[in-house]
């Protein structure tokens, strides 16, 4: 493959050459004859990545298949792109590991659940957008989560990703040696989507830190897992702690999803919506219908987002 701008081998986690690119930042894949995304059954001799992916302007991701889809159906709803019949396919229909779907200049990916399923993810679907040539690309992941002082239902846009010794760092050890990389993510794409909520005034979002642990149960405090051996009162002196360090609600995805958009250059938002206040339980009792109707609100809130942008930019009319 022939190597064009928007490569760099810079050891460090920040990227300072022409804005809107997607970078990559590895030079063996210039030498190498074919980069096969294995795990969404793409590849650079196999598929037409430009002419598939080119025009991409917006990514989703999200945890399941089935939120994905369910995005995509509804932005197309809101754009007015939708399918004659309804039909969005999967393009990665030849695997079972993700889900992708598109309609116009949004892309909706699926990326399973935890730091290494979204990482695995990540490092393909930036591989794509290099290959595909997209540039200005804005990525936004949208989930659900556990929230912290806050009504179940509120909207957290995080502000800064931290570990759960609340330092805003990805620790990833690479040929045995630890590499921290930052989570910072961008403000004022942050401050745009608060906004956007402020504008539809159909539920509360808020700003705030997402702490991002490695696991559901002990990772986050939980009681009701199957090995525990801390007190109901330890639990709520580290949640305390948590939330006075500006934490505001917990997930386990939004650390190395801020370190690698921040690494190839992509300007990056996390909304995930609350379902619990974990500082009052660990289990959800809500009733299905009212968990679903909270899991629609990060989409309603970035379709909201992506509408407005195209209309400001000229791409789209009401």
């Amino acid at each position: 493959m022939a190597p064009r701008p928007g490569f760099s081998d810079k050891k460090n986690d920040t990227c300072c050459e022409s804005e809107g690119t997607v970078y990559v930042h590895n030079p063996h894949l210039d030498g190498m004859k074919e980069d096969i995304l294995y795990h969404f059954n793409l590849g650079t001799s196999t598929h037409d990545l430009p002419a598939m992916f080119g025009d991409v302007k917006f990514v989703c991701v999200g945890g399941s298949p089935w939120r994905m889809k369910s995005f995509i159906e509804y932005i197309a709803g809101e754009l007015g792109l939708e399918n004659a019949k309804s039909e969005y396919p999967n393009i990665c229909a030849g695997t079972d590991r993700y889900a992708m779907y598109k309609i116009g200049p949004v892309l909706s990916v699926s990326h399973g659940m935890g730091i290494p399923s979204i990482a695995i993810m990540l490092h393909e679907l930036i591989k794509l957008l290099y290959h595909a040539h997209c540039t200005d690309v804005t990525i936004l992941r949208i989930g659900t989560s556990g929230g912290l002082g806050l009504e179940p239902g509120t909207v957290v846009v995080t502000k800064q990703s931290v570990d759960a010794t609340f330092l805003p760092r990805f620790e990833q050890v690479i040929l045995g040696k630890t590499v921290v990389r930052s989570t910072d993510l961008d403000e004022g794409l942050a401050e745009e989507l608060l906004q956007c909520s402020k504008d539809l005034g159909q539920f509360n979002t808020v700003v705030g830190n997402t702490m991002c642990t490695l696991d559901f149960y002990e990772g986050q405090a939980r009681l009701d897992g199957a090995f525990c051996s801390y007190t109901e009162k330890d639990k709520q002196e580290y949640l305390t702690k948590a939330y006075e360090s500006g934490v505001r609600n917990i997930e386990m995805e939004s650390s190395v999803f801020a370190a690698m958009c921040k690494l190839s250059g992509l300007k990056a938002a996390v909304v995930c919506v609350t379902l619990l206040d974990r500082q009052k339980g660990d289990q959800l009792n809500s009733a299905h219908e009212v968990l679903h109707s909270y899991q629609q609100r990060p989409q309603i809130l970035v379709g909201h987002f992506i509408k407005k942008r195209l209309q400001t930019s000229g791409s789209y009319k009401s």
